[in-house]
């Protein structure tokens, strides 16, 4: 009889562990790209806040006119120094026009002269420029007053008919017939010519033109003309709102002879470059600062602009000064740091909080993920499954070995970082109960192997027992 023990089942290879690092490739990559858009952004969004272009409109006069070249050079400066504002010149048929445009709030900027009417919400940026207003009599004749001018013929020597009406006004009383505009391109000699019969001319002149026409030096020559004062400026000054006193020193006209021969005393006018009262003072103070900046470049070839001064920042100025024009000229601008700390306190709290939570969401995706040390439980109760069903001590070794394996594993990852020690009590437990069920099944197992093997012997012992006592029998019955 054979004494073979149970045949041994085939034994099913040990489940592989799981995988501890895990990675996403397209997680990875969508992670990258979506920073690389949002860092792109962020640039972007930081030069549209400091560079963004804004387009002003400046109205002005006749595309010859002294103001509309002016514009044309402000554009070209602007542009050139790379800034955020650029200039779109609209043209008029007229200033007069112009200023009707900035009024009914179609233009951000227009140039006028103090004697026009000043639309309510103007504030001035910069004084471009001064009118002086010359009164010259024929010959070596004196003009005492203004009074004396109104029993003469007078001629308005000036660039637009607005300067004809402001000499009315201050003459305010003779007959409009005896105040008439030059014709254009008339000159002193002719105007002073007895076929005219003109008494008295009044020339309105810009001052840094005035300085460099050589024409009234070559009449003064000629003993053509002489210029006189006008006592009454500061009275004029007072009485008419946009006139202001002005002095002429010595030598201004002419040189040789010297004209005038002694510091006189005048009347005039000033050209304003004025913007919008809802204008930004941020942008105003920037536009004040660039004008004065580059003043040699704004100048005109014929005079006008070429000594830009500050806007008058008094409160009874005849045309306010904006804030932002006042605030840098009064140097109360804020720096960088002033105006933009706070804001750049926020900004980096901000991008601050923003940065941890993109952080945390790159470490989250992009590390290695350690795994639980409670997920390994799961490979451990399937070991002790299959303890049932180990029918030889082979079988329950490689139950052990697989059991001790993930074990191991455990203690490699807890080193490596790869495995958490969240849910270790629980792996101890499932491994502790694992390994005595194990211990259990190999006692019993070596039990019931020691029955068989017993029980297989006591059979072999009978059976020979048995076949000697045949023999007797058979002896004794023979």
């Amino acid at each position: 009889m054979s004494t073979e023990g149970p045949t041994a089942s085939p034994i099913e290879p040990p489940p592989r562990r799981p995988k501890v690092i895990k990675t996403n490739q397209q997680q990875v990559f969508l992670y990258v790209v979506l920073t690389l858009l949002l860092s792109l952004a962020t640039v972007w969004g930081g030069r549209a806040l400091l560079h963004n272009s804004e387009t002003l409109t400046f109205a002005v006069g006749a595309p010859n006119s002294d103001e509309a070249v002016f514009a044309a050079k402000l554009a070209t400066v602007l542009k050139t120094n790379a800034s955020r504002f650029r200039i779109k010149v609209v043209n008029n048929p007229d200033n007069a026009k112009a200023l009707a445009q900035f009024d009914r709030k179609q233009a951000d900027l227009a140039v006028l002269r103090t004697d026009a009417k000043v639309p309510l919400r103007a504030r001035t940026l910069a004084i471009l420029e001064h009118d002086l207003v010359l009164l010259l009599g024929p010959g070596n004749k004196k003009i005492k007053s203004i009074a004396e001018l109104k029993k003469k013929k007078i001629a308005v020597l000036a660039e637009s008919e607005a300067s004809l009406a402001f000499v009315r006004s201050i003459l305010d009383g003779p007959d409009a017939a005896k105040i008439q505009m030059a014709p254009q391109g008339a000159t002193l000699d002719k105007l002073f010519a007895p076929s005219n019969g003109f008494g008295a001319v009044i020339a309105i002149v810009h001052a840094s033109r005035a300085v460099r026409d050589k024409a009234y030096e070559q009449v003064a020559k000629r003993g053509g003309f002489t210029l006189n004062a006008i006592d009454e400026a500061k009275a004029l000054a007072r009485r008419l709102p946009g006139i202001s006193s002005e002095t002429l020193t010595a030598g201004t006209l002419s040189t040789s002879p010297q004209i005038p021969d002694d510091d006189l005393d005048t009347i005039g006018l000033e050209w304003l470059l004025v913007t919008q009262s809802r204008m930004s003072p941020t942008t105003a103070g920037e536009l004040a600062r660039t004008i004065f900046e580059n003043k040699s470049a704004l100048g005109l070839d014929n005079g006008f602009a070429t000594r830009i001064e500050p806007a008058s920042t008094e409160k009874d100025a005849f045309v306010m000064a904006h804030q932002g024009a006042a605030d840098y000229i009064n140097d109360d601008t804020k720096s960088f740091m002033d105006k933009y700390s706070d804001l750049m306190y926020l900004g980096a709290v901000a991008l601050s909080v923003i940065g941890s939570i993109f952080a945390a969401i790159y470490a989250k995706i992009t590390r290695i993920a350690p795994e639980k040390a409670s997920e390994l439980s799961t490979a451990i109760l399937d070991v002790g499954e299959r303890i049932e069903h180990a029918h030889s001590l082979d079988q329950l070794e490689c139950l052990q070995d697989e059991l001790e394996g993930i074990l191991r594993g455990a203690v490699i990852g807890l080193r490596d970082g790869t495995i958490s020690t969240d849910g270790l009590d629980t792996f101890k437990l499932g491994y502790e109960f694992v390994r005595d069920e194990i211990g259990m099944r190999r006692d019993y197992l070596k039990r019931h192997a020691g029955e068989t093997e017993k029980t297989v012997r006591d059979a072999g012992l009978a059976q020979h027992d048995d076949s000697n006592v045949v023999v007797v029998k058979t002896a004794q019955s023979a």
